[in-house]
């Protein structure tokens, strides 16, 4: 694959600072299989996740790729994982309280509400969430455990280094979130969001593709979400 000029610039400006500015979704004309195994992967991987409210490095590593085609949304992950925390439950759980996972958050018109929020454990079990505002203007935390993603694939792969997970999201289910001023994506279109994992295990961490400059903890910090940029 051919490598845009704005993809060479994202790594290396991560290189040299290790901090990601707007992260690139690589546009690809074919339709990746979701299940966990990443051998036919043809996008680049980031930079590892680091602790997302300090940028310092994680006891383990995890990487992102995110790429796209005409009709759909791909995150993939690696995460290395010596001992993985976590079983299968039942679809909607909430396994970020409690087993290792990935998650994407997506804020299309970065105006801090009506967000999706996604997670995947090492066992395949996933949740979708539309986060309608968490701000004191608008009453707090409002959520939407009942909200679906029509047409989500989400498969997760342990392997001998720890897991893999894939991730398909379909533009025209978003197109359905009220108020989310969604438009489908073209070349040049930014999106706010970010990428994560909680780690748990002998160190509990929670990690992101684009630390919090603010130092504060938790990953729901909108105002502080990376840009991700759809590129040829």
């Amino acid at each position: 694959m051919k490598l845009s000029l704005p993809f060479l610039s994202f790594l290396l400006i991560n290189f040299l600072s290790g901090y990601a500015q707007n992260v690139p979704v690589q546009k690809i004309t074919d339709k990746p299989t979701i299940d966990g195994d990443l051998s036919d992967w043809k996008t680049s991987f980031s930079r590892p996740f680091v602790i997302h409210n300090s940028g310092e490095k994680a006891t383990q590593n995890t990487v992102v790729s995110l790429s796209w085609n005409e009709e759909n949304l791909y995150v993939a992950y690696r995460s290395i994982d010596s001992q993985i925390v976590g079983k299968p439950q039942s679809k909607d759980s909430e396994i970020y309280k409690t087993d290792d996972l990935v998650e994407i958050f997506i804020d299309p018109d970065g105006d801090g509400q009506n967000y999706i929020e996604i997670g995947v454990n090492a066992f395949s079990t996933n949740y979708d969430m539309l986060i309608k505002c968490i701000s004191p203007e608008c009453g707090g935390w409002k959520t939407s455990t009942s909200f679906d993603i029509s047409g989500l694939e989400a498969v997760s792969k342990i392997t001998p280094e720890g897991f893999c997970t894939e991730i398909k999201i379909p533009f025209s289910s978003l197109e359905k979130i009220q108020n989310g001023h969604f438009s489908k994506p073209k070349i040049g279109t930014k999106w706010k969001g970010n990428t994560f994992r909680i780690d748990y295990g002998n160190t509990t961490e929670y990690l992101a593709l684009q630390p919090y400059k603010s130092l504060k903890f938790g990953f729901h910090q909108p105002q502080e979400f990376a840009v991700f940029e759809f590129v040829e």
